[in-house]
């Protein structure tokens, strides 16, 4: 049985936690395909801002391999998205320009890109009532050993050590083997988002 253990994530993490968010970037399957001309895009929308905003949530799993999963939060997702915004985005639109021309001919490092100048930032007011969010990724290696679990229960006591009365998430509403686990985790259905059929699927549960 591997040695799994769940520590603070450090800076000099951000590309093995990079690696972690390419290999399960295309609903949970490996998305190196899709970022190859990019390989840290995706990174930079989903992992970087926490490593660097919201260090006191971010955390990885790591075994004799090195990282293989992490589990990342926003305390104050108001407050964090003002700082991704006004801090983490500008150097990364400054290095990649918003794409030109014909979207329908874009790759997907390309709609990333134009995620940098245009956030998808959802937070409605039905959601205030979970202000913390966050999100977790393991690669194969890591999968059904009970580790996600475990990530899942350290965020969630650390989030509320900090008096968090609530978390919501985002899935691929594709992804339903991560809707199964979040709701053996008591997560409940929030909202399904995307047209003509739901794209994301978002879940919150309060907190003590």
């Amino acid at each position: 049985m591997p040695d799994f253990r769940i520590r603070p994530c450090r800076p000099e993490d951000k590309d093995a936690a990079y690696w972690v968010c390419l290999k399960t970037g295309d609903s949970g399957n490996d998305g190196t395909h899709l970022y190859a001309e990019d390989p840290h895009a995706l990174g930079n929308t989903f992992v970087g801002p926490y490593i660097f905003l919201e260090p006191e949530f971010a955390f990885v799993l790591e075994d004799e391999q090195g990282v293989c999963g992490y589990v990342l939060a926003a305390l104050d997702s108001a407050a964090f998205y003002r700082r991704l915004v006004q801090e983490w985005l500008p150097p990364l639109q400054a290095q990649h320009p918003e794409p030109q021309g014909d979207r329908a001919a874009w790759t997907p490092t390309q709609e990333l890109y134009y995620g940098y100048h245009h956030p998808d930032i959802y937070y409605p007011p039905a959601f205030h009532t979970f202000p913390s969010h966050l999100h977790i990724d393991l690669v194969p290696r890591a999968q059904g050993r009970g580790q996600g679990r475990r990530m899942m229960e350290h965020q969630l006591a650390a989030l509320i050590d900090r008096n968090s009365p609530g978390v919501h998430l985002g899935l691929s509403a594709v992804n339903r083997r991560a809707y199964a686990f979040y709701r053996k985790l008591g997560f409940v259905e929030l909202e399904r988002v995307g047209t003509p059929e739901p794209q994301v699927i978002y879940m919150g549960k309060r907190l003590p």
